[in-house]
């Protein structure tokens, strides 16, 4: 055949094509192959891909970076307990959804209602009856169910019991917390913190009050950060943990508040809240020789582990709302007039009634005692008496000593929003006002700072609550409370004369402080009772429309302890005069801080012991133990091992105090008589009755018998002489 030369021509074209286009492909793939290799090499090489460097990516890739937390510092008393502390709290919640199985299929939900009713409400102390209600009234598409605000805060121990009835579909969330043992205790002072997420997504404790709040920074610390390295597995590798950051613990803070002081003033204001019904109340103790606040309180108060009452009163009343004093301030205007050499106690003048201008100065009794000296003036609290006194000394001097006293500027107590106070003092009627505690407002901080100067022969020292702050990282102090002079207002000579007339008011036959008396020790006390003035700016009329107060020191000729207690407009005063129920609080617990130091004023030195730890112990060695350190055990229960103890181990205590031990559940009452109002508290607690308390001193009734039997949440009733 013959062939076709233009198809010839055409394959060998198409021959010539494909060769040209399989050698342009090799050459591009030849290209892309050096291109690769050479930034293979340059990779390898530099180890770097836009800018990015592939050794730190390949090492992030199996580093996990972990924040470790700073534990926030504890807050203590004074002998060394801890008042606030980290934790952890849980809640509770049930899962209702009938899909939750677990990978073999067991039910992830609550399966027996009733149970869980049960168990729950006995947990929580709530009445099962409103756990199944909960249970129950839920809507049928709900996941799941909380159980309010019992089923919040729960402890570990509460979490383990519902634990332990292996209940199907109960769970529980974890939150970081602060725990507060002892409830309401100076609450307001020690304050509190609450978790607050950062903008980093962290969760920290934040201060909101009180020394949490004032010493958040130093409580916070900084955490730290830890490095650990992984394999492809995600296997750690062995000794690849590294802290890249050491975590900082927060400081712990010592306070100076007594525990003992501070449990037993707790209970009086409350049992005197509760009777009186006031706005609110104030008590605040001092030792005079160093300006140790070794107790404080307010009503209303609040319990800072279940924030229960907080909303009843933010505002801490020590030292952020000014008030009119009263006849308290008179024991001031007292010490400025014999320090400026114008008191004549013997000189008389006529009470009652005292015309300034064209104003009235009335006694509170507003027929007057005739014509009577100045000494029975001040013990019968006269405001007419004051009022002729800062008119002898004069306005201008009068000033100076209020100014010198602290008043009108911040005591700097450390304490949030202090305030300062105010002064009506430009009319000759305000200035004389001011001498008896009208037209002139202070706070509970700079009232007791200036009575600092009349206990402390002219000496004025500033009130501190904060004995010192260490570092737990180094166990180094930071920081070191002292006593601190803040100014020297008045001679010694004036402050004694001002304490004699102070003890003429509670030991004279017609003394207005006659409540307040202490058997074997000598007080020097004043009393007050101011109008409080109304949202029409008048002053009030009326028991329920007055703030009343007592300041009281003792011993007398040489103060060692400074209370101050205010009722603030009391609904109630049943059956006596507001005095005798003030006496109440102020009485039993300055004389158990006296009873407390009552080695310390006789030579000097107080003798204490450490009060070892017990709990497990035979009864028998742990009476043995404690009788060897002169102490005097007490047990409560038939059983024959220690299972809790008040004091707690290694706590201080002084010699020849009570210390009780529980062993069992089988309780019998023992014989109180003779017992101090703290023993009796520390006793209660200890075997869980509530108490309540008439009278001052020692115990003379018990409504349970010596040997009785103490029956689940027995009501204890003592009465004190």
């Amino acid at each position: 055949m013959k062939k076709d030369p233009q198809r010839m021509s055409s394959l060998g074209n198409t021959r010539r094509n494909r060769q040209h286009f399989g050698n342009t492909l090799l050459i591009a793939i030849l290209a892309v192959f050096i291109l690769l290799g050479i930034r293979f090499v340059y990779i390898a090489v530099g180890k770097h891909v836009q800018n990015v460097s592939l050794s730190k990516q390949a090492q992030a890739l199996y580093t996990e970076q972990q924040t470790v937390h700073a534990k926030r510092g504890t807050i203590y008393d004074a002998e060394g307990n801890a008042i606030a502390m980290d934790t952890n709290t849980y809640t509770v919640y049930a899962v209702l959804n009938k899909e939750q199985l677990s990978t073999t299929g067991k039910p992830m939900y609550v399966t027996d209602k009733a149970k869980v009713a049960k168990t729950l409400g006995a947990a929580l102390n709530v009445d099962q009856k409103k756990i199944m209600a909960t249970l129950t009234s839920a809507k049928k598409d709900t996941f799941q169910v909380e159980f309010g605000a019992a089923g919040k805060n729960l402890s570990i121990a509460t979490k383990r019991k519902i634990e332990q009835a292996n209940l199907s579909g109960i769970e529980f969330t974890t939150q970081s917390a602060r725990l507060y043992p002892n409830g309401i205790f100076a609450s307001h002072i020690i304050g509190y913190a609450q978790p607050v997420e950062d903008s980093n997504g962290l969760t920290a404790l934040v201060g909101k009050m009180g020394i949490e709040q004032q010493l958040n920074q130093k409580l916070t610390g900084e955490n730290g950060i830890k490095q650990t390295k992984h394999d492809s597995s995600g296997y750690t590798l062995p000794n690849s943990q590294q802290n890249k950051k050491a975590v900082k613990n927060g400081d712990n803070v010592y306070t100076t508040l007594s525990s003992p002081l501070q449990n037993l003033l707790e209970n009086q204001m409350q049992v005197l809240y509760n009777k009186l019904q006031p706005k609110n109340m104030v008590a605040m103790m001092v030792d005079t020789k160093t300006g140790k606040i070794v107790a404080a309180t307010q009503r209303p108060t609040f319990n800072a582990s279940t924030m229960e009452g907080l909303n009843d009163q933010w505002s801490n009343l020590l030292v952020e709302n000014p008030f009119e004093p009263g006849s308290t301030m008179k024991s001031i205007s007292l010490a400025a007039s014999i320090d400026t050499g114008n008191f004549n106690g013997n000189a008389t003048y006529q009470s009652g009634r005292y015309k300034i201008d064209n104003s009235v100065v009335p006694d509170w009794n507003p027929n007057g005692w005739g014509t009577i000296t100045y000494s029975k003036g001040f013990d019968l609290s006269s405001n007419v008496a004051m009022a002729h006194l800062e008119q002898q000394m004069g306005a201008t001097a009068w000033q100076k000593y209020i100014k010198a006293f602290g008043f009108l500027k911040s005591t700097k107590s450390g304490l949030p929003n202090e305030a300062s106070g105010t002064m009506q003092f430009s009319q000759p009627i305000e200035q004389a006002n001011t001498a008896f505690g009208q037209g002139i407002t202070v706070t509970p901080m700079q009232l007791l700072q200036a009575y600092t100067a009349i206990a402390g022969d002219g000496t004025m020292i500033k009130p501190y609550y904060i004995d010192k702050i260490v570092d737990p990282n180094t166990g180094k102090v930071v920081y070191k409370g002292k006593r601190t002079m803040v100014g020297h207002p008045i001679s010694a000579a004036t402050a004694k004369s001002v304490r004699d007339h102070m003890t003429d008011y509670v030991y004279k036959s017609y003394g207005m402080g006659q409540d307040f008396k202490i058997d074997g020790y000598k007080v020097a006390a004043k009393t007050g009772t101011a109008q409080v003035v109304g949202s029409n700016g008048q002053y009030m009329d009326g028991m329920d429309s007055t703030l009343n107060s007592i300041i009281g020191m003792a011993p007398a000729k040489n103060p060692r302890y400074l209370l101050y207690v205010t009722v603030n407009q009391p609904k109630q005063v049943p059956d006596q005069t507001i005095t005798k129920w003030e006496s109440d609080v102020f009485k039993p617990v300055m004389q158990e801080a006296l009873e407390m130091n009552h080695d310390t004023a006789k030579t000097g030195k107080t003798a204490t012991v450490k009060v070892p730890s017990l709990t497990g112990t035979a009864v028998s060695d742990a009476s043995q133990q404690l009788t060897a350190k002169s102490l005097t055990p007490i047990v409560i229960g038939d059983g024959k091992k220690v299972t809790a103890q008040s004091p707690k181990g290694g706590d201080t205590s002084l010699t020849n105090q009570r210390i009780f031990l529980r062993a069992g559940d089988n309780l019998t009452m023992t014989d109180m008589k003779g017992w101090s109002m703290g023993d009796v508290l520390a006793y209660a607690k200890l075997a869980g009755m509530s108490v309540t308390t008439s009278g001052s001193g020692y115990v003379t009734e018990q409504n349970i018998a010596a040997g009785q039997t103490i029956q689940r949440n027995a009501q204890l009733v003592v009465k004190f002489k």
